[in-house]
């Protein structure tokens, strides 16, 4: 139900209650998140330090996975640059390893270019998607120097995209933006980083338009897109005759009203978008470290490959208690 529509009333409504049907499972999967369990592969240990590329000039002393492994570390335990450099040299020591490990400045400059070494994606079959966005912030004065000594707010954000997987809760795919970038601007590149066909596309009315059905018609040219039109939407003229998606949206709202409308697509489901970036700002932060637009993006990405690994250990599968 949206919130406008029980907005006037919503005082008399009872706080919705859940139950965990799963909760042994899921109360060790919890445990397993701060497992500190680390194992490097034999291929890792092989590629740790690349060989010589034949070039010019020094060649480089630690590869991209030695980066990747150290920022997955970083944006995992929630450490400073300092601190998880210290974190993986002990853990190379624990494991009688005589691997390089980067120092912090390193660390810091090599991760602006990085490029992640998998894509987030994992599923092999059609997928439902859910598209939406958040915000992150970057730097600044923050709210109680705001309230303590006044003055103007300087600090800056970020708008983080994602496609979601409503059924397992995996991040599909992720871009990050700056604040001037529109929502539905970002439909098209979040879906081809999806290599999959979908099934389902799920937004919220800030994606309603043309160019929004367009993008998914491209990728996939049969699937099913759930926006909630304007409330001063109108059919439009069919350059073949039949009423496109947006215009069966229209015309069942016109029948059902719009929460009917919303029963019978079942566009309930959109919420789990908000789960998926309520659960990021919980296990990553709502904040970026990073202070380039680069290196923020690398950091986001690889903030969401951190979220997937964590999310795959077992997530609740609750049920609403009446």
């Amino acid at each position: 139900m949206p919130y406008k529509a029980n907005e006037p009333r919503r005082h008399k409504i009872p706080k919705a209650r859940y139950h965990v049907e799963n909760w042994s499972a899921y109360d060790a999967a919890l445990r397993r998140r701060g497992d500190l369990t680390i194992w490097v592969t034999p291929e890792a240990i092989a590629i740790w330090t690349p060989p010589a590329s034949g070039r010019r000039g020094r060649r480089a002393r630690y590869s991209d996975v030695a980066i990747e492994a150290g920022l997955m570390l970083r944006l995992a335990f929630g450490r400073p640059w300092r601190q998880t450099e210290g974190l993986l040299g002990s853990l190379m020591r624990l494991l009688g390893l005589n691997l390089p490990v980067p120092d912090h400045t390193t660390f810091s400059r090599r991760s602006a270019n990085l490029e992640v070494a998998s894509a987030l994606a994992r599923t092999d079959g059609p997928v439902s998607v859910v598209i939406d966005s958040t915000g992150l912030k970057v730097f600044g004065t923050g709210e109680w120097h705001l309230e303590k000594h006044g003055g103007q707010a300087r600090r800056s954000w970020r708008k983080l995209h994602l496609a979601v997987d409503p059924g397992t809760g995996e991040i599909l795919a992720a871009e990050l933006t700056t604040t001037q970038d529109g929502d539905a601007s970002l439909v098209g590149p979040l879906l081809d980083q999806i290599k999959r066909p979908i099934g389902t596309v799920l937004a919220d009315g800030a994606y309603d338009g043309e160019p929004v059905y367009c993008a998914v018609a491209a990728h996939t040219p049969d699937a099913e897109v759930i926006i909630p039109p304007r409330s001063t939407a109108v059919p439009g003229e069919s350059a073949t005759g039949a009423p496109s998606q947006r215009d069966r949206h229209i015309r069942r709202i016109a029948e059902r009203g719009r929460q009917g409308w919303q029963r019978d697509v079942r566009y309930g489901r959109r919420s789990l978008g908000e789960v998926a970036m309520m659960r990021y700002k919980q296990l990553i932060g709502r904040t970026l470290r990073a202070r380039t637009l680069p290196a923020q993006k690398v950091e986001a990405a690889v903030g969401c490959k951190v979220m997937n690994r964590m999310t795959s250990l077992g997530m609740p599968a609750s049920r609403k208690v009446a």
